[in-house]
């Protein structure tokens, strides 16, 4: 009677684990039915998926936004919005820039042209810059109102801008 038990405790355990072999091998691996995910498979290859696909949506968009801006810009030296370009003018050379034009002067001298108060906001300070005000060195300006211009007073003088505007 004990040999009986003893056989049928064998012969469920073999169906048990050929059960469970058969399963294991039928599911693949990464599949619904084994939805197992390693670390390694998430910061190897999941990972610069989706970082790949983030530049390219970025890509797309920044070229989508350069196309419709540049139909807004016009004029003598148009420059882009998002970097700054180094502008260099003689003495009584005029800088008219749009609204948000931002200005910093490097090199030589530069006062404020503008026809009413304020004229340029000091970002550096948080202070304001009327008609005929000189421009400090390396103070960052901001013109916020239209018509609003810096005039070179040095020979060589030299400006960081960002932003669009025109020399006369």
């Amino acid at each position: 009677m004990r040999r009986k038990r003893w056989f049928l405790r064998l012969a469920a355990a073999a169906a048990l684990c050929g059960v469970l072999m058969t399963t294991a091998l039928a599911a693949e691996a990464g599949s619904p039915q084994d939805p197992l995910v390693t670390l390694s498979y998430l910061n190897e290859t999941f990972l610069n998926t989706i970082l790949n696909r983030v530049d390219e949506k970025i890509a797309a968009r920044n070229t989508q936004l350069a196309q419709q801006m540049g139909g807004q810009f016009s004029g003598i030296g148009t420059t882009s919005v998002s970097t700054f370009t180094v502008v260099t003018l003689s003495s009584g050379q005029i800088l008219t820039g749009e609204i948000g034009c931002e200005v910093m002067l490097r090199v030589g001298s530069a006062v404020c042209v503008a026809p009413s108060a304020p004229g340029l906001i000091d970002e550096t300070t948080a202070g304001t810059l009327n008609n005929g005000g000189a421009l400090a060195q390396n103070h960052l300006y901001m013109m916020t109102i239209e018509n609003r211009a810096v005039r070179a007073t040095a020979a060589t003088t030299k400006l960081l801008v960002r932003g669009t505007y025109t020399l006369s």
